[in-house]
């Protein structure tokens, strides 16, 4: 029993082990095939279409209720200090650094890393991919380098979108409910707002959208079993997005503002 216990450990630490280096395989040659030719422009815009222009409802609309409920929750809170006039910025501070990037991020990779992971897993499931190996046309040239070119550029764009949407959620709120002096409200906005907080917010984005479109594209290149296995693939893509997001957002937020 003693010795069968420990080969079980040996078994699950092995097959960690190699999940690593497949994934580091992976991850080294998507990168490799989005920097070298050829590239393909038109694919790229595909990918941004899909990923950016079709998710700008999801994303608009969560930063707006996001913004407009922060601002009343930092109302209510700000009340027991009598700090009222800390909200617009602690809502800008907030929506910026935290909020926008990791909402979007999340958001984003609840729509599209499920489906690029269940677009990749049907084409491996029903040889799709290695028909293109046959017509001498690199998969990972032709189906994921796209795709992270694609979700890296847009990202930031997204994020800005939420940011601006959900500042102005925060706004309507202010504004409309709790009594601030429109102007006065944006003004503080404004002046709370640094270089370093859009910066930070545009990296994480970034890195975000590195993070969606390689977890699509891992799980679904690399799902089998048929039907089974691309359902497993696609939950997985997601479960995986979600904690790397959050995990790359702790160490984003500790590298720059940890001092």
């Amino acid at each position: 029993m003693i010795v069968e216990f420990f080969a079980t450990i040996g078994r699950v630490f092995v097959a960690f082990l190699a999940t690593i280096g497949n994934f580091a395989i992976f991850t080294f040659k998507a990168v490799t095939h989005a920097f070298l030719p050829p590239i393909y422009p038109k694919l790229i815009g595909q990918q941004m279409l899909r990923i950016g222009y079709f998710s700008l409802p999801v994303v608009g609309l969560t930063a707006l209720f996001t913004g407009a409920a922060l601002a009343q929750q930092i109302y209510v809170g700000s009340v027991r200090f009598n700090a009222e006039s800390a909200v617009a910025g602690v809502v800008v501070i907030a929506i910026v650094r935290e909020l926008g990037p990791v909402l979007g991020g999340l958001m984003v990779a609840g729509r599209v890393s499920s489906a690029m992971a269940a677009e990749l897993g049907t084409m491996r499931v029903t040889e799709q991919i290695d028909a293109l190996v046959t017509l001498s046309t690199d998969p990972f040239k032709y189906l994921v380098a796209p795709r992270l070119i694609a979700s890296v550029i847009v990202l930031p764009l997204l994020v800005v979108i939420a940011n601006i949407i959900g500042v102005f959620g925060g706004f309507l709120i202010g504004a409309g409910r709790l009594g601030f002096n429109p102007t006065t409200y944006l003004k503080t906005t404004v002046d709370f707002l640094e270089r370093s907080d859009v910066v930070s917010s545009l990296v994480k984005a970034a890195v975000f959208g590195f993070i969606i479109a390689l977890m699509g594209s891992y799980h679904g290149y690399r799902s089998s079993g048929g039907a089974e296995g691309v359902g497993r693939a696609t939950t997985d893509a997601v479960v995986s997005a979600f904690i790397l997001i959050l995990l790359t957002n702790l160490i984003i937020t500790v590298l720059v503002f940890g001092t």
